[in-house]
């Protein structure tokens, strides 16, 4: 019997003045939500940035790249393991990735949006025609688009997906074959407070002005926020197993990954002229059988502007935890938080004993990671 297991994640952060994530018009992106205007970080910009940073710990064949140039990546691998000349590899490259039938975009050699694979998968394609690329490369087109027409180009995409694919799924619309619906989901962050757009006007002077020449070299504006946002992502540890082959130790692997890159990323918007980088006062995990479930409700009525947001917010966020376990009669299989919050502080007295209340004593982040992972494991061995 298969156990499903939803691993959700909820994190509260501080973010100082920052845009971490522009709108059309180059402002931190905002949403109205409780009735007042919030800080927004799309969790597009999110998910890039955890992918980002798994990736950056991960061995190169290894690591994942969305790309529209994956025609130029491919010619560019045969060349680099047959010496064959670059243009005479671009051709090959080209017909070999016409068995998928992507769509071609407006520039030449560009696919019509961008593709997600693994590095490994892309060098599988390129090792399949390393014993015979010179041949390849002699022939006319027709030619080479009959010679290569049964090599399992597409075969090498459907399977040893990299760890980045299989957490965050691939869409190809017009190839439904290549699609991998993703295993975690990512909420939009959003401030547990009203927000107000502010704009930093700033000035730069040429280091080469005259002594007597006075005045900018130029000037403009930069719009800014800060906010305590709420941020909430789940993974589907069987669809992320399935993803990779059902390798349970892979997912065990990816999980961890997940969960760190998660909660250590932040969108790099702007980050040389405010320098945003912070870390979560609050990471909470919660492993569930039923459903995933965010607790973004917690905010619905807005945190007041006042001193102690951040310890506000995760007091309330663990309030509307243990308010919505016990109307709906949940029995999470894991709850662990870590969190700066201490019963030694009066300020945070209240929210260290409500967050022990609701997700039990505090652990360090290792640890937190490590007792998800025992956890999922003994779920999973359990069910097995």
């Amino acid at each position: 019997m298969t156990v499903r297991a939803y691993i959700d994640v909820h994190v509260v952060q501080t973010v100082p003045p920052a845009n971490l994530n522009r709108d059309d018009q180059g402002n931190p992106k905002e949403a109205v939500y409780g009735g007042v205007r919030r800080s927004r970080v799309s969790s597009q910009a999110w998910k890039r940035a955890t992918r980002l940073h798994f990736d950056e710990r991960a061995a190169t064949p290894d690591r994942a790249t969305r790309t529209k140039r994956i025609a130029a990546e491919l010619a560019g691998r045969i060349t680099s393991t047959t010496g064959l000349e670059q243009e005479a590899a671009g051709r090959v490259a080209d017909a070999l990735l016409a068995q998928l039938g992507l769509s071609q975009g407006r520039k030449a050699g560009d696919t019509a949006y961008l593709l997600f694979y693994g590095n490994s998968q892309l060098d599988e394609v390129a090792a399949l025609v390393d014993d015979s690329v010179a041949e390849l490369a002699a022939l006319d087109d027709k030619g080479l688009a009959e010679a290569v027409t049964d090599l399992p180009v597409a075969e090498q995409f459907k399977t040893g997906h990299p760890v980045g694919v299989a957490l965050f799924g691939r869409m190809v619309a017009d190839i439904p074959a290549l699609n991998v619906d993703a295993a975690v989901q990512v909420a939009h962050a959003l401030s547990t407070h009203e927000a107000q757009l502010e704009f930093d006007y700033f000035t730069a002077v040429d280091d080469e002005n005259e002594k007597e020449e006075t005045g900018a070299g130029m000037i403009g504006t930069i719009g800014f926020n800060s906010a305590t946002l709420y941020r909430y992502a789940t993974v589907g540890f069987q669809q992320l197993t399935d993803n990779l082959g059902g390798d349970t130790e892979a997912a065990l692997q990816a999980l961890g990954g997940f969960v760190d890159s998660f909660a250590r990323s932040a969108p790099t918007g702007y980050q040389n002229s405010f320098a945003h980088r912070t870390r979560p006062s609050l990471v909470a995990v919660v492993v569930r059988t039923d459903q995933p479930v965010n607790l973004v409700s917690a905010f619905e009525e807005p945190i007041p502007a006042e001193s102690g947001i951040a310890a506000a917010s995760a007091r309330r966020l663990a309030q509307e935890h243990s308010t919505a376990t016990g109307m709906w009669g949940d029995a999470p299989l894991y709850t662990a938080a870590s969190h700066t919050f201490t019963a030694d502080d009066p300020g945070t007295k209240d929210t260290a004993e409500a967050l022990a209340q609701a997700f039990g004593d505090p652990v360090t982040f290792p640890a937190l990671l490590a007792g998800l992972r025992e956890q999922v494991a003994n779920t999973v061995g359990e069910s097995a």
